[in-house]
């Protein structure tokens, strides 16, 4: 089993940028891992898949809505997967989470943390 414990969200003006951290404890992002993703959640709203990291090749992929403005990288040393947020907008207002999938299908997701961007 692994606990993913996201950090880095807070209250930011538009325009603004944040990094969010996605660190792993228990069980770390290894070989096992299929890929680390972003989700968000608005008040109200579905949580919507912000984007992910495919680990073997380190692939990316990003929503439409956050494509160019938003990045995901990992660390595997530190077994941290991060989220840089940049050019944030008022519609970025939401929970974020992360969550792995490990090559078998179990999902793991962690508590969230909260952005809030004022205009």
């Amino acid at each position: 089993q692994v606990q993913l414990e996201e950090s880095g969200g807070g209250l930011v003006q538009a325009g603004d940028s944040l990094r969010l951290s996605c660190a792993a404890s228990g069980r770390t992002f290894s070989t096992y891992v299929y890929a680390v993703s972003w989700f968000r959640q608005a008040p109200g709203k579905e949580r919507e898949w912000v984007g992910h990291v495919r680990w073997s090749r380190s692939l990316t992929d990003y929503a439409d809505s956050v494509k160019g403005r938003f990045t995901i990288s990992k660390d595997d040393a530190r077994n941290t997967v991060y989220l840089y947020l940049n050019s944030l907008k008022p519609e970025d207002t939401a929970t974020y989470y992360c969550a792995v999938d490990f090559v078998g299908g179990k999902r793991y997701w962690g508590q969230g943390t909260q952005v809030t961007v004022s205009s």
